[in-house]
């Protein structure tokens, strides 16, 4: 039996935190019904690339989107027509949780909103995803998560010191302000759950970007909060250790981090460096060894790029020195012990193919993630409105050629 299974997700979002939230609890076993517009579904449907079907055609269907739905059910409904907003109210009478991404206040005029859902449903939890909020002078703003690691801190210490090759803000690669509060609102609503299944009450949650952005600035933010001082960008160093960086080798990149007296004096062994080198005044301590981080560096660069990456990382990690060659994307998938355990998996795909996907980090030996490919849009329109509502043929047909499903 799976964790959730018993838990019932009607999905009003898109795009990443809110599709991230839902594929969470989709994991643990939740059934979560995705509804997406009839006009082309979630906005990232429609970025390449796209999985191409058995018929030899590309789909709807592109890495973005299964990134963040797998496990779903789509269901297409314009909400926007009367029709559509009473077959919404009609699957909230029948769902545990209830979740949205609109602009604040957006549901309200459909009756789709938290007071007009609680009042058919009082148990339900409501949670709501937006980027500022559901008050304050920003509160109707719209954003992205690039705006987020903009405003909320993260851009301003990622990337190159000033003075150094490419100084400058950075952001990540990844939406990481996006999926952070994916997950934070995945927490609340389980805890939200609990909290009804012990008091019968549902309760509406404030799932805000810029809280989660905020937050995960963790020590950089309590440090600045504590001294005034302002964190500043470190490039590949990490400032609360030294050495802790990037180092080139003879053939490529490693990262290697010896954070104490122990690790210190390992990492002068492999490297066949004077153990006196952690006597020296400027390398006595994690401190003195930040203080003179960059000419630190320069000894053991020096000494690094003498030999390959495999040959580093193989003495430093028999050593006991925490260390990891940089992979691109190739050769992180080829990794062995990526491949032990199972990160990349193939699933089946409506469109009649095989597609790649992503194991679940979670892993739970007595109720397992049970991995299901992303759905194809409005895969599961009738089987969802026939199980849940019992729409009749006839009353699916009128639906549908009246645009709202």
């Amino acid at each position: 039996m799976a964790i959730l299974g018993n838990v019932r997700v009607l999905d009003l979002t898109r795009v990443v935190a809110g599709p991230w939230c839902t594929q969470t609890l989709a994991d643990l076993g939740a059934d979560v019904i995705k509804i997406e517009r009839p006009d082309g579904g979630d906005d990232t449907r429609r970025v390449s690339p796209f999985v191409v079907g058995a018929d030899g055609k590309p789909t709807l269907d592109s890495a973005f989107f299964m990134g963040s739905n797998r496990g779903k059910r789509s269901v297409t409904i314009d909400i926007g027509t009367p029709q559509g907003a009473g077959l919404i109210r009609e699957l909230a009478l029948h769902c545990d949780v209830f979740i949205e991404n609109y602009k604040v206040g957006g549901l309200k005029r459909y009756g789709l909103d938290y007071e007009s859902i609680r009042a058919i449903n009082p148990s339900v939890v409501y949670c709501s995803v937006t980027g500022f909020g559901q008050d304050g002078p920003y509160a109707e703003r719209p954003a992205y998560d690039s705006v987020m690691q903009a405003m909320c801190g993260l851009m301003s210490t990622c990337g190159q010191p000033d003075g150094a090759a490419g100084a400058g803000p950075m952001r990540s690669a990844v939406p990481i302000a996006d999926i952070f509060t994916g997950l934070y609102a995945a927490i609340a609503i389980l805890a939200a759950l609990i909290h009804r299944r012990d008091s019968g009450e549902g309760q509406y949650i404030d799932a805000a970007l810029v809280d989660a952005a905020t937050a995960i600035n963790g020590h950089l933010a309590l440090g600045y909060l504590m001294t005034g001082q302002v964190p500043q960008r470190q490039g590949n160093n990490n400032p609360i250790t030294a050495p802790s960086e990037v180092f080139q080798a003879a053939d490529g990149y490693f990262t290697m981090s010896a954070a104490n007296a122990g690790q210190f004096d390992k990492l002068l062994r492999v490297l066949d460096l004077p153990l006196g080198l952690a006597q020296d005044p400027r390398f006595v301590t994690n401190i003195d060894r930040i203080a003179n981080r960059n000419a630190l560096h320069d000894i053991l660069q020096t000494r690094i790029q003498q030999a390959t990456v495999a040959h580093w990382i193989g003495h430093l990690s028999v050593a006991g020195v925490p260390c990891a060659p940089i992979l691109n994307m190739q050769q992180l998938f080829e990794d062995p012990q990526v491949r032990h355990r199972g990160l990349a998996l193939s699933v089946a795909h409506a469109s009649g193919v095989d597609v790649p996907m992503l194991r679940s980090p979670l892993r739970l030996s007595a109720a397992p993630v049970v991995h299901r490919a992303a759905p194809m849009l409005g895969q599961h329109s009738v089987e969802v409105l026939q199980e849940l509502l019992g729409k009749s043929p006839a009353e699916l047909a009128q639906l549908k050629t009246a645009g709202v499903i």
